[in-house]
């Protein structure tokens, strides 16, 4: 991998024998998501850690915060606002003037 000019390997839900072999093995730095603290390094999907999704959190991820019930709700006061003319006002637009 090294030679075939890899700069980085992703390991992604391996278990920590196989994390661990591949980390030692290569020389170049092992990334992992879901695959052991034994890698180089570690990264997880946005929209997984900020929980951006109730319905399923794979094994190897911590949410750090639960915003999808905070951008549902926000996605709903918009429309609302749209569909009673709520928004946009003429602060919004440009050249416009206030009344």
């Amino acid at each position: 991998i090294d030679a075939a000019g890899a700069f980085a390997m992703v390991v992604e839900g391996t278990v920590e024998p196989v994390a661990r072999d591949l980390t030692e093995q290569v020389s170049i730095p092992t990334i992992g998501i879901g695959a052991s603290p034994v890698c180089d390094g570690q990264i997880l999907v946005t929209e997984d850690m900020l929980g951006l999704f109730a319905d399923f959190t794979p094994k190897f991820v911590r949410k750090y915060a639960k915003l999808g019930d905070a951008i549902e709700q926000a996605v709903r006061e918009y429309a609302k606002d749209v569909r009673s003319g709520a928004f946009p006002g003429l602060e919004h637009c440009f050249g416009v003037e206030k009344k």
